[in-house]
């Protein structure tokens, strides 16, 4: 595992913690997660997947709608 070092302003820092502490994450666990998340979006895989799916239930998310 390697580890990345950003700088953040201290109103972003401040707003991290609010939302880590919202999901009762710490802020490295916080960051942690939601960057896991943003580059399984980005997996091909995964964007193909997702695609497939919501063109396969358009008709039922219209009627829910």
């Amino acid at each position: 595992m390697s580890t990345r070092t950003i700088p953040l302003s201290e109103e972003a820092e401040e707003r991290l913690a609010e939302l880590a502490e919202s999901t009762g994450l710490s802020a490295d666990e916080f960051l942690r997660s939601r960057i896991e998340a943003m580059l399984l979006c980005h997996d091909p895989v995964y964007t193909k997947a997702s695609e497939y799916l919501l063109t396969k239930n358009a008709e039922l998310y219209r009627r829910l709608a």
